[in-house]
């Protein structure tokens, strides 16, 4: 084979300033989709910007009924699981501990603010395959409740999912029907 030849044939091979340019214009387009993400995420901030701030954590929440650890997958507005609700804190998925008490519901979420929902605001709670976008083939628990007057549902899926209905039953017995609550 000519050195001629050789030559040709490794510069189709090891072309790499064409690499390079390929590996750079991939980079922006990922650099600019995750951009439109972020803008997309704080929009929806700025548009749920009205939604009250949520209750404060009680300094004592009385003996524990019900305890269980999961993941909080999100909360969205009530009856709409594609409607994210993302401020205060309300989008950012986690791991969870579950305390279910007399005066309410804890959610202790690592690296994100704690949730607390007191019992008076709590209005229900069923299982179900999805929230937020996130569909889980062994299910959710789902908790609807009110802040100032707007529904929402958050959902937790368990580490143990046997437990989900055991949460269902004892919530179904300590929640309140509220009328004039806006989805």
């Amino acid at each position: 084979m000519s050195p001629l030849l050789l030559g040709m044939q490794q510069a189709k091979v090891s072309n790499w300033p064409n690499y390079i340019g390929w590996a750079v214009g991939l980079a922006i387009v990922v650099g600019i989709v995750y951009w439109l993400m972020r803008q997309g995420w704080n929009w929806r901030r700025h548009l749920q910007s009205d939604l009250p701030a949520l209750p404060a954590v009680p300094s004592d929440l009385g003996p524990a009924i019900l305890e269980s650890s999961g993941r909080y997958h999100g909360s969205t507005t009530a009856g709409n699981w594609l409607d994210r609700v993302v401020a205060h804190g309300l989008g950012v998925r986690s791991l969870a501990e579950l305390t279910l008490t007399e005066r309410g519901l804890l959610v202790a979420r690592p690296g994100a603010d704690d949730l607390w929902i007191p019992a008076e605001r709590l209005t229900g709670a069923r299982t179900d395959s999805g929230i937020a976008g996130k569909v889980v083939p062994a299910g959710l628990l789902v908790v609807t409740w009110t802040l100032e007057g707007r529904a929402l549902d958050s959902g937790f899926r368990l580490d143990h999912p046997d437990e989900h209905t055991r949460w269902v039953t004892e919530l179904a017995t300590r929640t309140t029907k509220t009328e004039g609550v806006t989805p």
